[in-house]
């Protein structure tokens, strides 16, 4: 499970986990309006990461981001968590 504290959103953490193929699941939205982001959780349910960072990425809503744009960071950060370590 990979959790991520969001910026500038109603909603204050992402939670999801990805799988072997670099699929998505079980993203839940920690605070923020609760229809629209378990709606956007099952749009998103089972789709490649890659995808959906390059997708979301860029969605406007206040404070010029939004709940999918901070999933795309979230899955970012998430990516950037399992890169090896430069040697």
């Amino acid at each position: 499970m990979f959790v991520y504290y969001t910026s500038g959103t109603c909603s204050r953490q992402i939670i999801f986990d990805v799988d072997s193929e670099n699929k998505i699941h079980g993203v839940k939205f920690i605070g923020g309006c609760s229809g629209n982001l378990q709606g956007v959780g099952k749009l998103v349910e089972g789709r490649n990461i890659d995808e959906l960072e390059n997708l979301l990425c860029g969605i406007k809503c206040k404070n010029n981001t939004s709940c999918p744009d901070q999933l795309s960071k979230a899955i970012a950060a998430y990516k950037k968590s399992k890169e090896e370590p430069a040697k």
